[in-house]
């Protein structure tokens, strides 16, 4: 997926901040507690590492529930070539509410010219009508058994990857392109997805970090929080809508559903959530994902971690994610930021 503040491209500096960390356990549990795709938890599951994988957004705990939770062999082939040739429905949520010809995605939208009416167009028709058979379908399989949990995650986690692909957006889904793009006019491809088969197996939560972390404990947690104050139930609904596929109540011209703002997008609360999680945390180290433009000041990080332990940091200069060209009409004009890991091992 093109997601914004996806670690795969750090994966190196990571690694630089794990060695750091002097494990004696044969398998050492590694806590990803804001996984999004899942990029770092799949990355340090191949290491050996046994994961504990949480994120509140629906697509991405459907997503960490295939590359994280799913470790043994999965037979797949076959359910993959149905969903390949699927014609698509014409009476499904998503190409009614996200497509050009859908029977409520028409919405009006106020311009400086006044109201001009639109139609919402996230994906192509023929997109929309293949993703709705699709989610149709393997919910259809597994209510009757055809198939098991893990092949129905696997599914879920392949149909939201594709749908990404094809989405007419320019990055986030917090508003649709006027035209359709290129890679939004292909035909939808269901495809094989990669994840490490492993001896040790894995746990996967959907549950608010600063809550979950009362109930677990391990060696290394890992902190990839928001950054800023964009809001991932707003910039990911559609695919959220997607992973749940529950007839939500839509509202806007984007056709937003409601979702649960995250107090870690809050400038006035994020140092107590920070704070709230680093003092309940029951791991030896924890490794804390933060760059230069984000709420909360280097040096802030460093007086709330060094009270539970030794303190330390590692720092890199970082290409900064822009979903548009123009330079001018960014919040932000730099072209990268520091990004930093603070380590702390605690008392």
């Amino acid at each position: 997926m093109n997601y914004i503040g996806s670690k795969k491209s750090l994966l190196n500096f990571i690694d630089s901040a794990v060695a750091k960390c002097e494990l004696k356990n044969k398998n050492p549990i590694f806590c990803d507690i804001f996984s999004g795709t899942g990029q770092v938890g799949k990355h340090l599951k191949k290491q050996g590492f046994s994961i504990i994988a949480n994120d509140m957004e629906d697509y991405s705990h459907s997503l960490i529930n295939h590359y994280i939770s799913n470790h043994k062999e999965i037979p797949i082939k076959k359910q993959l070539q149905i969903l390949n040739n699927l014609n698509g429905i014409e009476d499904g949520f998503i190409f009614n509410h996200y497509c050009p010809s859908g029977k409520y995605s028409n919405v009006t939208k106020k311009t400086k010219d006044g109201l001009v009416n639109l139609n919402r167009q996230y994906f192509s028709d023929e997109n929309g009508k293949i993703i709705d058979e699709a989610r149709v379908l393997i919910n259809r399989w597994l209510e009757n058994k055809e198939i098991n949990t893990e092949q129905y995650n696997y599914l879920l986690a392949v149909i939201i990857e594709a749908a990404d692909k094809v989405a007419n957006t320019a990055s986030v889904y917090g508003a649709f392109l006027k035209k359709l793009k290129k890679t939004a006019l292909t035909r939808i491809q269901f495809n094989d997805l990669e994840y490490t088969l492993t001896e040790q197996t894995h746990k996967v939560f959907k549950s608010d970090a600063n809550e979950l972390i009362k109930q677990i404990e391990g060696d290394i947690l890992y902190l990839d929080p928001p950054y800023n104050e964009r809001q991932y139930g707003a910039n990911y609904h559609v695919l959220n809508t997607i992973a749940k596929y529950d007839d939500p109540e839509l509202r806007g011209v984007t056709g937003m559903r409601d979702y649960t703002p995250s107090l870690w997008c809050k400038r006035k609360m994020v140092k107590t959530v920070f704070e709230d999680l680093i003092s309940n945390a029951k791991f030896k180290y924890i490794l804390f994902s933060y760059n230069s433009e984000s709420l909360m000041t280097p040096e802030e990080i460093k007086e709330i971690m060094s009270k539970y332990g030794d303190y330390d940091f590692l720092i890199k200069d970082y290409a900064r994610f822009k979903a548009d060209k123009n330079s001018e009409k960014r919040n932000y004009k730099a072209n990268s930021v520091q990004e930093y890991i603070h380590i702390l091992k605690k008392y």
